[in-house]
């Protein structure tokens, strides 16, 4: 778990970065208290043997519906940070899984943080971005409900 959470921290992180809104020092500690957060969010969520049993409870998400996801706002106010700084896309949907992150809706490629080419490839479509997925995990089976939060 401790991974896949590192992974989104880093990831969203970089999309703060991008907009400069932020002074760095600020940046790392939201970044350690998202972290704290979502390790408390996703105990006891967590399941190894069945990847996407928990996937909607452990979907960070922000749209038009959702504007503010409610574990980012906590460590925006746990680190000094208005929400409003953070300037992430007006639509980004993170899906934090055992063993693979992934993250939809980024406007274009161009929006994606530099990211190691080992940890980001394009699948299933072009607007789904796997950020990481351990090389023991095998990929997850589609869900049979056709939910709007599984891919």
């Amino acid at each position: 778990m401790r991974a896949e959470i590192a992974e989104v921290v880093s990831f969203l992180k970089s999309l703060v970065k991008l907009k400069n809104n932020v002074k760095a020092e600020k940046i790392d500690l939201f970044g350690k208290r998202l972290a704290v957060v979502l390790q408390e969010k996703f105990e006891g969520h967590w399941y190894p043997e069945n990847p996407s049993k928990g996937q909607a409870y452990r979907c960070i998400r922000v749209n038009n519906l959702h504007q503010q996801d409610p574990e980012l706002l906590r460590a925006c106010r746990e680190s000094g940070i208005k929400y409003s700084d953070l300037g992430l896309p007006w639509e980004i949907t993170l899906w934090v899984d055992p063993g693979e992150v992934y993250t939809e809706k980024i406007i274009s490629t161009s929006q994606l943080p530099h990211c190691p080419k080992t940890r980001v490839k394009w699948c299933l479509n072009t607007t789904q971005i796997l950020l990481m997925r351990r090389a023991n995990v095998p990929p997850p089976s589609p869900s049979p409900t056709g939910s709007a939060l599984t891919r």
